[in-house]
């Protein structure tokens, strides 16, 4: 079993051929990113993630973190991979210069981190949370916990975590009890217990700051009584140096289905004189402020399911070339030929593919967005560009979550039988992505933030705008020669109509039946994902089409497009399903309560 190789030919599709780069390069702070820069970026990052993270992915599974009384042990070799991440500055890539970061765009950091994701999942969920964690103390820490924490954080020196969730309340964070009592030193003393909290203890660092959402004595009930704060391990000193340790504990791990090397703990705070924490931001604000950390998690959940589909889709690519099996349908030869002769076999692969494809085209398009909405000069342009981060990070955590658990599934359906033995590893990929339609929310949760909170809110203003830039996507392939292209453009335009007709629904039925809406904004999320991939499929063969072959074996941008027919005959023709059974599936849903009694 060969390791990871970082696709680097569709990353650099995807930052050229399509533009991506030239578009961030405009913005203010962006201007050295060349390609010359970025492409060198890539291509150490696939070096590292080859020769270092990916041959610690499954020894990782198999050894375990483990925990005692003393702490987690990580691994063997993992905390050495993490001193040479941290050396090399790929915990700073994106962030501020002023705390020793450097500044690159979203969208080189979201191609890196696709990259560490398909190494070594379990390692890159580590890394994922201090980006995180600095995000959240560079809007709204204060000069002093900024100047205390970000140069540790920046530096991968120190870990962060979220710790929201607790035993009792699961995703319903208003109901948590975790209390903060003021001291007179303008710190509080924190006490309560956390579950699920991922790199809660370890020995890959020297200190771990943690995010923990609390309620104040006296605040209010619900989410409007929870505020935010930072509780380290080991609080620092005035001049940052480590001091005493915090009263913050890891009690447990939880012994998880996959990724065995990312320790998942259960955390007390303050068993005994309590933790001190530092408030983040103001008092009953914590939800605000930490949704800046969810949001941010919830598209690295995104990358995290491109990253581990991918390297779902080379291990099956891999034994469908070694595996000799069967005879080639249609020929008169009895020789056994390699199993990626038959036709299953090549379609399950394109369907792997295709849709990892339109994934990472999507989460590029997300990433520049993000990277406009923080740097452009004219508000408008912001605002617009981050009500498109706003309504597809649902769809980059949903959708793409979704489909690596099918994708990873549809590995081991490729290697048959030895792909259920543990050996051959593409067990090992489908266990590792069977959290993350879980992870910060749901897909349910995040098919509800869409309808709820993307759609209805502004009246179906945003999704509509954004089916307009589909349009014209549409129309520029209808007016091609190319018979593939005019038929991808027949089938994206048949849905959009079906998104469109499933969003005007939705709008006409919830003022008064907000049930019906409930019961099917889950197909609704599914619906707007293959749509939102049809259009990134349909760019890049609209632009394939236009790149001539560097030499007479040269199949990558046939490729692209023959990629795009098939997203568009196998699953932009599902549309029409999803949007039938938006309008008119949802009653035997609500009339079925009593089966479940």
């Amino acid at each position: 079993m060969t390791e990871y190789t970082a696709p680097l030919r569709d990353m650099h599709f995807l930052l050229h051929d399509m533009g991506g780069l030239a578009q961030v390069r405009e913005m203010p702070g962006f201007e050295e990113a060349d390609g010359d820069l970025v492409e060198a970026i890539l291509e150490e990052a696939s070096r590292f993630a080859s020769n270092v993270l990916s041959p610690l992915n499954q020894s990782g599974d198999t050894e375990k973190a483990s925990w005692n009384a003393t702490g987690v042990k990580m691994p063997k070799g993992w905390p050495e991979a993490h001193q040479l991440f941290s050396q090399g500055g790929w915990a700073s890539l994106s962030a501020p210069a002023e705390f020793g970061g450097q500044q690159l765009p979203q969208l080189v950091g979201a191609l890196v981190e696709e990259i560490w994701n398909g190494a070594n999942l379990a390692y890159t969920l580590f890394p994922m949370l201090i980006r995180c964690t600095q995000q959240v103390i560079a809007l709204h820490g204060t000069d002093q916990q900024k100047a205390m924490f970000l140069p540790h954080l920046v530096s991968g020196k120190w870990g962060g975590t979220m710790a929201l969730t607790e035993p009792h309340a699961g995703s319903d964070v208003g109901a948590i009890r975790t209390k903060a009592v003021r001291q007179p030193d303008g710190t509080y003393r924190l006490s309560g217990q956390k579950i699920f909290i991922t790199y809660g203890d370890h020995d890959l660092t020297e200190n771990i700051v943690h995010l923990v959402l609390a309620r104040v004595v006296g605040a209010p009930e619900g989410v409007k009584g929870i505020s935010l704060f930072i509780v380290p391990k080991i609080l620092p000193n005035e001049d940052g140096s480590l001091g005493l340790r915090n009263d913050v504990h890891c009690i447990s791990t939880e012994h998880k289905l996959g990724i065995h090397a990312s320790p998942t703990c259960v955390m007390a705070f303050g068993e005994n004189e309590g933790a001190v924490g530092y408030l983040v931001g103001e008092e009953n604000q914590g939800i605000q402020n930490m949704f800046l950390m969810m949001n941010a998690a919830r598209f690295a959940v995104g990358l995290e399911a491109i990253g581990i589909s991918e390297r779902a889709f080379q291990r099956a690519r891999e034994y469908a070339n070694e595996r000799i099996q069967g005879t080639e349908i249609g020929s008169n030869s009895e020789e056994r030929v390699p199993i990626i002769k038959h036709p299953e076999i090549r379609r399950q692969l394109m369907a792997m593919k295709t849709r990892i494809e339109a994934m990472r085209a999507l989460s590029c398009t997300i990433a520049i967005s993000m990277d406009i909405a923080a740097s452009h000069g004219d508000p408008k342009i912001r605002n617009y560009h981050q009500q498109m981060v706003e309504l597809l990070t649902p769809i980059s955590k949903g959708w793409f979550t979704e489909n690596a658990v099918d994708i990873t599934s549809q590995g081991i359906q490729i290697h048959g039988g030895v792909g259920y033995i543990e050996e051959t590893g593409a067990a090992q990929y489908y266990r590792d992505s069977r959290i993350l339609p879980i992870y910060e929310g749901t897909t349910g949760i995040q098919a509800n933030d869409l309808v709820w909170r993307k759609v209805l809110r502004d009246s179906g203003s945003s999704i509509k705008r954004l089916t307009d830039e589909m349009r014209e996507v549409q129309l520029a392939l209808e007016a091609q020669t190319n018979q593939n292209l005019v038929s991808i453009s027949w089938s994206l335009n048949d849905s959009i109509e079906n998104l469109l007709s499933a969003t005007d629904f939705i709008l006409e039925i919830s003022p008064y039946n907000q049930k019906r809406v409930a019961a099917t904004a889950t197909s609704f999320l599914e619906l707007f994902g293959l749509v939102c991939g049809g259009w990134q499929m349909a760019r890049s063969a609209l632009v394939a089409s236009k790149k001539p072959k560097e030499n007479k074996h040269d199949t990558f941008y046939t490729g692209k497009i023959n990629s795009a027919r098939f997203y568009a005959d196998h699953y932009l023709s599902k549309t029409a399903h999803l949007s039938k059974l938006i309008t008119s599936g949802s009653m035997a849903v609500l009339e079925g309560e009593d089966l479940f009694k």
